[in-house]
């Protein structure tokens, strides 16, 4: 399944078509959240913990890739920072992007990765 467009980013997913995503390789879903909030809810099961003020957050993405092209999903708590990351993201040419704007906690898109029981892991 194709993820749909949004005008402000290139792609958006739920939680739900994220995870199945991230389970057969198809994307890499990384969770750019601080480390606290990590501890606080979990990462959501198949994603890459990487916190996006870490100096070197664009290679550790690049790395993260199973294969060059290899998609790049982002979820932070509510589609805020995520937002914002994908166009970071997408300056650097590691395209294509995906948001998941719901987030961990939830937003206007949707009850988010919590909510909806989608499986999680502590770091």
């Amino acid at each position: 399944m194709l993820p749909t467009s949004r005008a402000d980013v290139a792609h958006i997913m739920t939680p739900q078509e994220a995870f199945q995503a991230a389970e057969r390789g198809d994307i890499l879903l990384v969770d750019i959240r601080r480390p606290d909030e990590w501890a606080a809810t979990g990462v959501p099961a198949p994603a890459v913990p990487i916190d996006m003020r870490a100096h070197d957050f664009i290679e550790q993405v690049s790395n993260a890739r199973a294969f060059p092209a290899q998609p790049v999903a982002v979820i932070c708590a509510r589609g805020v920072r995520s937002a914002r990351v994908t166009r970071q993201l997408e300056a650097a040419n590691l395209t294509p992007i995906i948001d998941v704007p719901e987030g961990m906690l939830g937003s206007r898109a949707g009850p988010g990765w919590l909510k909806t029981g989608l499986p999680v892991r502590t770091e």
